[in-house]
């Protein structure tokens, strides 16, 4: 049985804690208060790799704090290129022994990176390849950031969506503690509004998701009627989507947070004018966005996605019912990328 309980490093890592817990870091190698902002901006302002590269701490506090922490931060293991740009990146995790991998994607006005939270998934969405994998372990705030803070392309990023591998709100202490070091004034200082979670509707999660935070929602719906819901996530039977909706209801979206649903299309089974409509009856009253997206076959899965001509029409039935639809472009296909393709086979048992 796959357990999430993992070797732990020697030393603590500084990258991915909070700036109260970095006070107690200081407190601990005794050195005043005002230096745990200091190493909040070495870390998440300058981004360095090492404790000797924190030159406003002298030397000997510097050793003493190598002593007993380290930076974190690590450079991808791995690096795929698709021929679109989109670059996917493999990342040791926990143990070594376990990998995940997050994707860049650039276009003309936006660089986006898509964020793992996982090692695996619980979930087992029947057209994931992901959860196909089994759970592993959940990532730690540090394994989380080091995706954002180590890939190449970090000062470029525009935006960060929380759509790698693993469902986010079922790991939420670790990605709060992310959140707030990306939005807070002593981390990136990012506005919420370029970061979006996405998730299949944990109730609870999402339910902290409204209170704690103010970034953009994205949730996976793939049909307006339960049993078919059923057939495709498991998590309709504990948390339905009418439930989701209902909850979704009391939040205001229409100024700065936005809420996103995700809908793939699948030939012959949720892609009909019926559902269309029933979709738009079922979201009636939220402001909110549809994204259809494209399926990408995956082993062992008899499913298939619709062609063009279908998504657009189904897209086109939506805005005309009073939903907001747009088509969202496939990227990084080849290098098994994109959208419900996110898999390792490094994550093998020793």
């Amino acid at each position: 049985m796959k357990t999430e309980n993992r070797l732990r490093p020697n030393k603590e890592r500084l990258l991915g804690m909070t700036l109260e817990e970095l006070k107690v870091v200081v407190s601990h190698v005794s050195l005043p208060d005002y230096a745990a902002k200091q190493l909040s901006d070495w870390l998440y302002k300058k981004k360095v790799f090492s404790i000797d590269e924190m030159t406003n701490i002298s030397a000997t506090k510097r050793k003493l704090l190598a002593e007993h922490y380290e930076v974190g931060a690590k450079v991808p293991s791995e690096t795929v290129r698709s021929s679109d740009g989109t670059v996917k990146y493999l990342f040791a995790a926990g143990d070594g022994i376990r990998s995940v991998e997050s994707v860049y994607i650039p276009s003309k006005d936006r660089s986006t990176l898509c964020v793992s939270s996982q090692v695996g998934c619980k979930m087992n969405c029947l057209f994931c390849m992901t959860g196909k994998q089994g759970f592993s372990a959940q990532l730690t705030a540090n394994e989380i950031l080091n995706q954002i803070q180590s890939v190449p392309e970090s000062g470029k990023l525009t935006n960060i969506v929380f759509m790698g591998m693993g469902e986010p709100l079922d790991n939420t202490d670790e990605l709060f503690k992310v959140l707030e070091i990306l939005t807070a004034p002593y981390g990136y200082a990012w506005s919420p509004k370029r970061i979006t979670v996405s998730t299949i509707g944990i109730a609870p999660g999402i339910k902290r998701f409204l209170n704690e935070s103010n970034c953009h929602l994205a949730i996976s719906l793939h049909s307006p009627y339960h049993e078919e819901r059923l057939s495709l996530m498991p998590v309709e039977k504990v948390y339905p989507a009418g439930s989701i909706i209902d909850l979704l209801h009391s939040c205001d979206f229409s100024h700065q947070r936005r809420v996103s649903f995700e809908y793939i299309l699948f030939e012959g089974l949720n892609d009909s004018e019926r559902h269309a409509k029933d979709l738009a009856r079922l979201l009636k009253g939220i402001s909110c966005r549809v994204n259809l997206i494209r399926f990408h076959v995956i082993p062992g899965v008899k499913l298939r996605g619709c062609n063009e001509r279908k998504m657009e029409l189904f897209r086109d039935l939506l805005n005309e019912n009073g939903i907001t639809c747009t088509i969202r472009a496939s990227r990084g296909e080849d290098i098994f990328a994109a959208c419900g393709m996110l898999s390792t086979t490094k994550n093998s048992k020793k």
